[in-house]
C-alpha cells in the first residue's frame, strides 16, 4: 500500500530531523581523557600506605592508625580513579588550547554523550 503525498512528507521529514541530530552528536564528540599514570601510581601509593596503617593500627589496637590507613586507603583510591590527562595536552606541553578550555566549560551530560560516543568505536 503506497504512502499518501502527506504521509510521504512526514516521513522525509521525520528522516532529515534523525540525521541532522546524528551529526550534531556526532560532530561535537572528543576525546574526554586517559587516566593519568602519576594519578595511578599515587593512587597505589596510597593504598598501600593505607593498608599498612591499618594493619598497625589492628595489631596495635590504636585506634588512630587504623583511621589514618583507612582514610590513606580511601584518598589512594580516590586519587587513581580521578586524577586525569587533559584531552588536548599531551605530557611534554604545558599549555593548554582554547579548544580544551572550550571542552572543560561544556555540560555534564554533553561529556555523558561523548564518553558513550567513544566506547561505542
Amino acid at each position: 500500500m503506497p504512502l499518501s503525498e502527506e504521509e510521504q512528507r512526514l516521513l522525509d521529514e521525520m528522516e532529515r530531523n534523525l540525521y541532522s541530530d546524528r551529526t550534531d552528536v556526532h560532530s561535537s564528540s572528543s576525546k574526554l581523557g586517559r587516566v593519568s599514570g602519576r594519578g595511578i601510581a599515587l593512587g597505589l601509593l596510597g593504598i598501600v600506605l593505607g593498608i599498612i596503617g591499618l594493619a598497625i593500627g589492628v595489631s596495635t589496637g590504636f585506634v588512630v592508625w587504623g583511621l589514618v590507613g583507612f582514610a590513606l586507603m580511601l584518598g589512594g583510591c580516590i586519587a587513581a580513579l580521578s586524577l586525569r590527562e587533559r584531552p588536548g595536552t599531551s605530557r611534554g606541553s604545558g599549555n593548554a588550547s582554547s579548544r580544551s578550555r572550550a571542552q572543560a566549560s561544556r555540560g555534564f551530560m554533553q561529556r555523558l554523550e561523548d564518553r558513550w560516543d567513544d566506547q561505542a568505536r
